[in-house]
This record gives structure tokens, C-alpha cells and sequence, in this order.
């Protein structure tokens, strides 16, 4: 775990895309502008937004996954294999978190900052995850799980809490 990375603050150069085919990256930029689009309003914004619509619909199909326009992400965001991520539209994460393939967040989720969820991991119900939290591949998380800790299995237990010094 990279303690550099920052639970509070948005670091949005994860979020940066770096190559033409860069899927991830571009899936939660239509997001985001989509958002501003609706925020400024307007007859551009309307405009806009559509075409942000659009774009998001293409990343979507492309990647199988499943963001909606509407939801609360915090920045610096990281899908580095965006395939088959699944997130609730109440679902809310915090910043510099990130999602590996085959992910869902089902119900009102509440991620802390700088959560990292393996591949094939499932976050169930209404549940808070804590900052600085490492979540293990195909874990099945029913239950909050605190700062700091490393959980795993099925159903997702602590296994160990980090040493954050």
C-alpha cells in the first residue's frame, strides 16, 4: 500500500488519460464533463451534456461497466482494467480509490479515500468502507469495514489492520 496517496486529497493526474486507447481513463473523463455540462446549464450546457451522454454510452459498451452520470465520485478515480465494473447510482466514492475488473458496489456504498478493491470483489448493502482500506480479489464485503484495514475472503473479514506510520 502506497501511503503517498492521499485519503483526503484529490490527486487527478490518476485520472489522466495517457494513450488514444485508454479506456478507463476516458469512461470516468465523460463523467466528469458530463457533470460540469449540467452544473453550468444553459443552452451549451444542455448541449453539452448530450454529447457527454454519448460518449459515456460508447466507454460504457466498451468497457462493460457501468458508472452512472449521476453518482459522486471523488477525484483521482483509477480503473486501470475497467472491464466489468458494476456501481450503484447511490454508491459514493471517496477520492484517489481505485476498482479493478469485475467490481460491484451493490446499494449505498460509501467508499473512504484511497480504497483499493481487487478483481472480482463484491461491496454489498448499505455499508462504509474506511480510508486507506485494501479490499482482496473476489472479497464479499456485507459488513463497515474501519481505517486501515486489509480485508478478505468470503464474507470479507479484517485479516490484518496497516501500520500507518
Amino acid at each position: 500500500m502506497d501511503f503517498d496517496v492521499s485519503a483526503t486529497e484529490a490527486d487527478w493526474s490518476r485520472e489522466k488519460v495517457t494513450r488514444f486507447w485508454d479506456p478507463g481513463p476516458k469512461l470516468i473523463r465523460a463523467l466528469r464533463r458530463y457533470q460540469k455540462a449540467r452544473a453550468r446549464g444553459g443552452l451549451f450546457g444542455r448541449l453539452a451534456s448530450k454529447y457527454w451522454v454519448l460518449v459515456h454510452r460508447f466507454w460504457s459498451v466498451i468497457t462493460q461497466s457501468e458508472l452512472h452520470l449521476h453518482m459522486e465520485v471523488g477525484g483521482g478515480l483509477r480503473m486501470p482494467h475497467p472491464t466489468g465494473i458494476i456501481v450503484h447510482p447511490n454508491a459514493v466514492i471517496g477520492p484517489n480509490c481505485m476498482l479493478m475488473h469485475q467490481v460491484t458496489l451493490s446499494g449505498a456504498v460509501r467508499m473512504g479515500g484511497h480504497v483499493d478493491v481487487g478483481a472480482g470483489a463484491k461491496l454489498l448493502g448499505e455499508i462504509t468502507i474506511g480510508d486507506n482500506v485494501e479490499i482482496g480479489a473476489n472479497a464479499v464485503v456485507t459488513k463497515d469495514v474501519p481505517d486501515g484495514a486489509v480485508v478478505a475472503g468470503i464474507p470479507a473479514r479484517v485479516i490484518r489492520m496497516k501500520d500507518n506510520t
